[in-house]
């Protein structure tokens, strides 16, 4: 497993525990590194890191283009890990350029099928397929834009 995913894999591990405990950004990753830190890389703990506190501090705009594409599904609703895939996913869309957007999703999915269901591999296939053809086909108004 490449250093990358195993920082996802992290990051998913720490939005999870920010979602469910509701702790300060600092002190999940502080929790998180000083429990699991030895077993990885520099690189993989910073860029892990940079996953989490990214998303976490741009959590709106994020949700919000979820929001936008899973029709009939509130993000309360959905499974704890299968909505901080989506969201993990959804930061590398808009604040890692570097990484192709189709890679961004193939790693989201490979991560569904380790630790969520089939079915919602398959939910989180559509619903980042359809943010990235939203992406791709230039800027539009999310939820939060039109409430302006």
């Amino acid at each position: 497993m490449g250093a990358r995913r195993k920082a996802r894999i992290c990051a998913l591990q720490m939005l999870f525990q920010h979602d469910i405990a509701q702790q300060a950004v600092p002190e999940v990753l502080a929790a998180y590194w000083a429990e699991l830190g030895g077993e990885y890389t520099e690189d993989v703990r910073e860029f892990a890191s940079r996953l989490v506190s990214g998303t976490l501090a741009d959590l709106d705009n994020v949700d919000n283009r979820i929001r936008d594409r899973a029709e009939n599904w509130r993000i309360s609703r959905m499974a704890v890990v299968d909505r901080n895939i989506l969201r993990l996913a959804v930061y590398e869309f808009l604040h890692e350029p570097e990484t192709p957007k189709t890679v961004v999703i193939n790693e989201a999915l490979e991560i569904a099928r380790r630790f969520s269901t089939f079915e919602a591999t398959q939910f989180i296939n559509g619903i980042l397929d359809a943010i990235k053809r939203d992406l791709e086909a230039g800027p539009v108004a999310t939820s939060e834009d039109r409430a302006s």
